[in-house]
């Protein structure tokens, strides 16, 4: 009994949720599936698999423009964390740091920063929160951790999504052969009744 348990447990681990994506079913036979409840004409079919492809294709969209951003924080992160290692070095020395800092669109000016082991960090909706340089590296260490697990797990998301298409595309391209097929069998009888 405990080794049932564990293989299905380790069958559910294998199979990951993908943010709540709803797997597309491949239909295998067409025949058997027009014959489901709910599957009355080929047209309604086609429109709900479109429905579902166009929903796809939303997700997508959404999935992209995350991936967009967690692409441009990463290297975001690790030029602070580059920055708060090298205040880590000139904390020691009584030298100020000579720095540049951004005053508006393509101005600059020139800064002297006394050393310091307190920073401030941006958090994000106009929030700042003052830091010890260490709390402030562990922090963003953290940070830079969750986002590349993020990332790594949107494109593995996104090429589950993939792959949702792909079957949904297919499935729609068998129903619409078996509609043209069942259309011309339909329309051969008919001309051989004429006769």
């Amino acid at each position: 009994m405990a080794a049932t348990t564990e293989s299905s447990n380790a069958v559910a681990a294998g199979k990951r949720k993908h943010l709540g994506i709803p797997e597309a079913v491949f239909v295998e036979d067409v025949d058997a599936f027009m014959k489901q409840p709910g599957n009355e004409t080929a047209d309604a079919v086609l429109r709900k698999l479109d429905e579902q492809y166009q929903k796809y294709k939303f997700m997508e969209l959404n999935l992209a423009q995350k991936k967009l951003r967690l692409k441009s924080q990463i290297p975001q992160i690790k030029q602070t964390l580059e920055i708060l290692k090298h205040m880590q070095k000139k904390k020691d020395t009584t030298d100020p740091l000579e720095t540049h800092f951004l005053l508006a669109d393509n101005l600059y000016c020139k800064a002297l920063v006394p050393p310091t082991d307190k920073v401030c960090l941006w958090l994000g909706a106009n929030v700042m929160l003052e830091y010890d340089i260490d709390e402030a590296q562990a922090l963003l260490e953290k940070n830079l951790a969750t986002a590349t697990r993020n990332l790594e797990s949107l494109e593995e998301d996104l090429d589950f999504l993939r792959d949702q298409f792909t079957t949904t595309e297919v499935n729609m391209a068998r129903v619409y052969n078996w509609d043209v097929k069942r259309r011309s069998k339909d329309n051969s009888s008919k001309s051989t009744d004429k006769s």
